[in-house]
């Protein structure tokens, strides 16, 4: 085994920057969990988080007065971790999200589209400055978002969206489809 200090410096800062990476990325995803009650799964994060973390910050600290330049690499490696667990969390999705859809002239058959796809929403009567609209509350788990969306604009292209996580949500009321697969994991609170 190669002792560490006849490794050349740009491949330990190559590895601090890529470290970094993980344990950020770990950290977004970890907050996204902790925020929308996933608590076991954000804890599980935040042990192997600061266990990565551990292993670059003490890459640095040693070496920190010989090579002062080891810190653009740690530095750079939080922002591209940022992003990076930004595109994760997008991909993966987690949580529920209420979409509110406004249509002035097509919420009947974005009514109609959605709730044959096994959607359950809710519709309001509306007024803007323009005139009479109509108001649809969607509630969807992270990875259906898109879909709604896209039939709510294939029907409207017009429509109006918003999407807002949400906070709490009672699911034994208004039964949403079920999420299956690996997402499965990510559904229980």
């Amino acid at each position: 085994m190669m002792p560490l200090e006849s490794v050349p410096i740009w491949v330990i800062g190559t590895a601090i920057f890529l470290l970094r990476i993980v344990d950020v990325s770990i950290g977004t995803i970890r907050t996204i969990a902790m925020v929308q009650g996933h608590k076991w799964f954000a804890v599980v994060l935040g042990f192997f988080e600061v266990l990565v973390w551990i292993l670059a910050v003490a890459q640095v600290v040693a070496r920190i007065d010989d090579t002062p330049w080891l810190a653009p690499f740690y530095a750079g490696g939080f922002a591209a971790g940022v992003w990076v667990g930004m595109a994760i969390e997008k991909r993966l999705a987690l949580g529920r999200y209420v979409i509110r859809i406004i249509s002035r002239t097509q919420s009947p058959d974005i009514v109609a589209a959605l709730r044959g796809r096994g959607h359950v929403l809710a519709t309001f009567a509306g007024e803007t400055t323009e005139g009479p609209v109509n108001l649809l509350f969607v509630s969807a788990r992270g990875p259906q978002v898109r879909e709604v969306l896209d039939v709510a604009r294939a029907v409207d292209p017009d429509v109006f969206v918003l999407v807002e996580a949400a906070m709490e949500w009672s699911e034994n009321v208004y039964p949403a489809p079920h999420t299956t697969g690996w997402r499965a994991v990510f559904k229980k609170k």
